[in-house]
């Protein structure tokens, strides 16, 4: 799926918000104005609503169904979109890494934290990659050693 965008310079605000939205679905930026996501229902529903709000901040936007002419393009946008939720991934394991090092209460804080950054990732994940279970592991290991330092 497609969303084909034009917002006004100014104010930047709609701009920003739908820049964050977009990145928060896992979209793939193909060109300015242009954001790629996999179809499915969830994606398609979320586009609407992400070009609704474009129409009301005084831009234009399109809804595309479409599909790539080539399979070398359909495997470069899946790489693309992987990298980035693979490098969500590496910050979600860099950051347990980094909670074995504080005190317990803040530890517990992290891995609140971490537990809910892995959902959000997970959210935005359309292509597992090695890197999810690595993460997924980390955490729960980092939950079990909070755990024994509690019992």
């Amino acid at each position: 799926m497609l969303l084909a965008y034009r917002l006004p310079r100014e104010p930047s605000t709609p701009r920003i918000g739908l820049w964050r939205n977009l990145r928060r679905l896992g979209a793939a930026q193909v060109l300015d104005g242009l954001a790629a996501l996999p179809f499915d229902a969830r994606n398609r529903e979320q586009l609407e609503w992400l070009a609704e709000g474009v129409v009301e901040a005084g831009g234009d936007a399109t809804i595309w169904i479409g599909e790539l002419a080539s399979v070398s393009e359909e495997r470069d946008l899946v790489a693309r979109m992987s990298e980035a939720v693979a490098d969500d991934y590496r910050v979600v394991i860099a950051d347990v890494a980094a909670a074995r090092a504080e005190q317990l209460g803040r530890r517990r804080r992290t891995l609140a934290r971490l537990r809910r950054e892995l959902r959000r990732v997970k959210a935005r994940d359309y292509f597992p990659s090695p890197e999810r279970e690595r993460a997924q592991r980390a955490v729960d290991e980092l939950a079990t050693v909070v755990d024994e330092a509690i019992a």
